[in-house]
């Protein structure tokens, strides 16, 4: 027993755990941008990388065996592009959050990676200011999108979903949209079918496709139109230039 007098002694009082940080899953071909947003997000302490890729097929199988909470995906990949790789993460777990990071124009890909399940969209040029507030808001269950972009959302919600469409890629399919791309890139109509597991004649039925929407006339303007997308990020301007 205690003298008398003293109590007995306190109970051993557990730590409390600091809180889990954000676990941050990076997937871009380029290795000089995921070092350097692995480095930012790795600065914040309530934030870590837990993975990179530069390919959907490396990145679909790591994020479904480290389950992230939020993976940063950009459009322009190896393999299926960023916008296949949402939908399979989110058909995989449909709790894992997704940010896309893109150099395309915004106003062409935001509405498109939201349908696809992402919670947002940063524009590469945007990373340094913008990163980590759109991670922040995403995990705490927000969208991001710029304000410009928002405000077009919304007119057309009021506007009707008929509403004219500014970007001359908007009305292609996301398989045309990814076509586009990677005839941007410098590949030919069998490397694409390869890429994407398709036949040639697919291919060529989706660059036809692309032409009459686009209204280019030859397959030198539909290149000259392609690569400028994938370069420069201006459909508007490369249209122009092709035409």
């Amino acid at each position: 027993m205690p003298p008398r007098g003293v109590g007995p002694p306190p109970a051993a009082v557990a730590p409390v755990p600091a809180a889990a940080k954000g676990r941050i899953y990076i997937v871009d071909d380029h290795a000089l941008i995921r070092r350097g947003l692995a480095a930012m997000i790795n600065a914040e302490a309530d934030l870590e990388v837990c993975g990179e890729a530069e390919d959907c097929a490396t990145a679909t199988s790591e994020v479904c065996r480290l389950l992230p909470d939020l993976v940063i995906v950009d459009i322009s990949l190896r393999g299926n592009n960023g916008i296949e790789l949402i939908k399979n993460i989110k058909a995989f777990d449909p709790r894992i959050l997704m940010l896309v990071l893109s150099m395309h124009d915004e106003s062409v890909y935001a509405l498109r990676v939201l349908k696809a399940g992402a919670r947002g969209y940063v524009a590469k040029k945007d990373v340094a200011s913008k990163i980590l507030d759109a991670i922040r808001r995403i995990r705490r269950g927000q969208m991001y999108v710029s304000d410009g972009v928002s405000s077009q959302m919304l007119n057309r919600i009021v506007r009707g979903q008929e509403a004219e469409v500014e970007s001359p890629v908007a009305g292609l399919s996301d398989r045309e949209l990814e076509v586009v791309t990677l005839i941007g890139g410098g590949l030919g109509t069998r490397d694409i079918a390869t890429r994407l597991r398709v036949s040639v004649k697919t291919v060529e039925t989706h660059r036809a496709h692309v032409k009459t929407k686009l209204n280019l006339r030859t397959a030198i303007q539909l290149v000259q139109f392609c690569f400028q997308w994938v370069h420069e990020g201006k459909p508007e301007t490369a249209l122009k230039d092709a035409v």
